[in-house]
């Protein structure tokens, strides 16, 4: 190579760093081949070895242990996330969630799971996209009455934070979930509406 040294030739070496848009690569291959254990394995290996940049390793892990969930690996998808919640730095969401989902889906860690969704109760019932994810895992798990309390929570959190990026989510999430209880309308539901008139005031934040 012109312009380099010839005592510098294999000295140089390669630094791969993370990043959301390699792995967003790898989860757009794995989702047209359908191989999300090879992605998970490369995440895996990335989240290890690749040099933190503008993405922490808790997040590489986090994104490899949904690749595993995707491909219905739970043990792996559990050390991932488990990985994510002793390294901590800046996560898309709180690894719990996503160990809760994994542990349900293993034999005989339901209690487990069900521990970490208390724990989550303390204090995730003020952010709206906590409270979204968990009622994602309850619905999974048949539990239609947890659920929609979750999403109550996150629909009160979005009204006194005015966050109006997540609440048209949680509205809808919280409507179909009535829906499906058998519940009639409520002053939540009728901002779907295209036109609301006014909207309820939240509910105060629980201790």
């Amino acid at each position: 190579m012109s312009g380099l040294p010839a005592a510098s030739m294999g000295t140089v070496r390669l630094v791969i760093a993370l990043s959301g848009e390699l792995f967003d690569a790898i989860e757009v291959d794995a989702a047209r081949s359908g191989n999300h254990k090879r992605a998970a394995v490369r995440m895996r290996t990335l989240a290890t070895e690749a040099a933190p940049s503008e993405m922490s390793r808790a997040e590489a892990h986090m994104r490899a242990g949904e690749q595993w969930l995707l491909a219905e690996e739970p043990a792996e998808a559990a050390d991932e996330f488990r990985a994510a919640i002793a390294l901590g730095g800046q996560t898309f969401a709180d690894p719990r969630i996503q160990l809760a989902r994994a542990l349900y889906a293993l034999d005989g860690q339901d209690d487990e799971a069900e521990a970490i969704i208390e724990d989550l109760a303390e204090t995730g019932r003020t952010d709206p996209r906590t409270c979204d994810m968990v009622a994602e895992v309850l619905i999974e798990q048949g539990d239609l009455a947890g659920a929609l309390d979750w999403a109550t929570a996150g629909v009160d959190a979005c009204m006194r934070a005015g966050d109006r990026d997540e609440l048209p989510l949680l509205l809808r999430l919280r409507y179909r979930l009535r829906i499906d209880l058998g519940l009639d309308e409520d002053d939540y539901d009728r901002l779907l509406d295209a036109r609301p008139k006014t909207a309820p005031k939240p509910r105060p934040a629980v201790p």
